[in-house]
């Protein structure tokens, strides 16, 4: 069995911890500890990385060219509309046939578009098609040490030679998804949002520490597969009240099709709820997942693609999501808050 996404993330922050002496962003050295699975890694003090949620491992064994799938069907005018991040890494059913989606009256819709909801179906024994991408860790785009990521130029201007780097030709699914990569990054963020995309985990936690906090604790959630299936779309009940977590600030990273690993992280000045709701599908899966509800869309583009799924439009209702095993919300721990 490969490893999980947190106990991936678990090796990383270890990993960093040993190497830190190559960090070279202004806040220096990381002093922090790992809580996981009531088992401490004490990597010095003051700064604290608390993981949360515990996710299986996905069952593909895509390697990471398929990944690069994700979004080979995009134009770039769609990137520049508002593109769904949360879809960007690998939209496409396993090549083999060893994952299936389930049919459900929404069959028409692209499957990955499904992970948006309103705060109205987050009642008990509510039933909605959700969308979860299964994705092992152990056969994923790898993330590089700092130093190695620094030294590979992340540009549009510099597409040709990373092409080139990474021996894939010009117009092929993995170019367009690297191109598609990098405008989505390069893109000038919203009205309150900050947005970085971390080509490393030192540039991703600098990041997050600049938003929440320089000497804040900080927690990582992520959604937990509580069973192990190759299901990736079917009919999800809400089985128990959501819990929301209190968070003052908070950090999303999400994937993105690279041929390592990158992340477009992004925080917002408006308010936003933080939810774990404990889901059960159809046919039997059990998911405790994290979901973002954005309060206030006002700013967002009209083209966005959750107003195209729900049938609303920019600030007239609160825009929620679920999240995929392997993105991650980081907010502040209640002994920072």
């Amino acid at each position: 069995m490969g490893a999980s996404w947190t106990s991936l993330f678990v090796h990383l922050l270890v990993m960093l911890h040993a190497n830190r002496s190559g960090a070279t962003r202004t806040t220096g050295n990381y002093q922090m500890a790992v809580n996981h699975a009531n088992e401490k890694v004490n990597l010095q003090e003051p700064k604290r990385i608390i993981m949360s949620g515990h996710p299986k491992d996905g069952q593909d064994d895509e390697d990471h060219h398929d990944g690069m799938k994700a979004m080979e069907h995009r134009t770039v005018d769609d990137t520049a509309k508002g593109t769904n991040v949360l879809q960007l890494h690998s939209m496409d059913v396993n090549k083999n046939g060893d994952d299936h989606v389930n049919a459900h009256p929404s069959s028409h819709m692209d499957p990955s578009l499904l992970v948006f909801f309103i705060m109205e179906d987050l009642k008990v024994g509510k039933t909605m098609p959700i969308y979860f991408p299964k994705r092992d860790p152990s056969s994923s785009p790898r993330m590089l040490p700092r130093e190695e990521a620094d030294a590979i130029a992340f540009s549009l201007k510099e597409l040709a030679n990373l092409l080139q780097r990474f021996s894939f030709s010009q117009g092929s699914p993995q170019a367009k998804a690297m191109e598609d990569t990098i405008r989505q990054c390069e893109i000038p963020p919203i009205v309150g949002e900050t947005k970085f995309c971390a080509t490393s985990l030192e540039s991703m936690v600098d990041f997050t520490q600049d938003i929440l906090g320089l000497d804040s604790q900080i927690k990582v959630l992520s959604t937990n597969h509580l069973t192990k299936s190759s299901t990736l779309l079917q009919n999800y009940t809400v089985l128990e009240a959501p819990q929301e977590i209190s968070a003052r600030k908070m950090v999303a990273c999400h994937t993105m099709p690279y041929p390592y690993a990158v992340f477009y992280c992004h925080s917002q000045d408006s308010k936003n709820r933080v939810l774990r709701v404990l889901l059960a599908g159809e046919n039997g899966d059990r998911v405790d997942a994290i979901s973002v509800c954005h309060l206030d869309t006002s700013h967002w583009s009209r083209n966005h693609v959750s107003f195209r799924v729900l049938g609303i439009e920019p600030g007239t209702a609160p825009v929620c999501h679920f999240f995929p095993a392997d993105n991650f919300v980081w907010i502040p721990s209640p002994t920072s808050n």
